[in-house]
């Protein structure tokens, strides 16, 4: 039985923020990764990522004419970037970096911790 508590404590819970950015343009959302790093390693907190997610795809079909030619259609798509980042052990320094980072237009970030 001791063995169990002794893998209860060995999880202590660290604090960390996870920081997930979403973009249609991957250059952008590159360089707001990149940015976001520098500014935490900045502040002295160690940093997990940035790890790639899945691309999100949207397809819409829509029909090129109004009446006769049912069958001529186009395909549009849009592709959604996302990137994950992990800041383990942050301070309120870097939390207020953060906050005041000026990030490229086009960038959603979404924080928690």
């Amino acid at each position: 039985m001791p063995t169990k508590k002794k893998a209860a404590e060995e999880k202590e819970v660290k604090p960390r923020l996870r920081i997930k950015l979403k973009a249609y343009d991957h250059k952008v959302i590159d360089n707001s990764a990149r940015q976001i790093i520098d500014t935490v390693l900045r502040y002295g907190a160690d940093v997990l990522g940035p790890i790639p997610l899945p691309t999100e795809i949207k397809k819409y079909t829509v029909n090129r004419a109004s009446f006769v030619h049912k069958d001529a259609r186009e395909q549009f798509e849009m592709r959604i970037h996302k990137r994950m980042i992990d800041v383990l052990n942050p301070n309120q320094k870097v939390i207020d970096a953060l906050m005041s980072l000026n990030l490229s237009a086009g960038v959603d970030i979404e924080i928690k911790m």
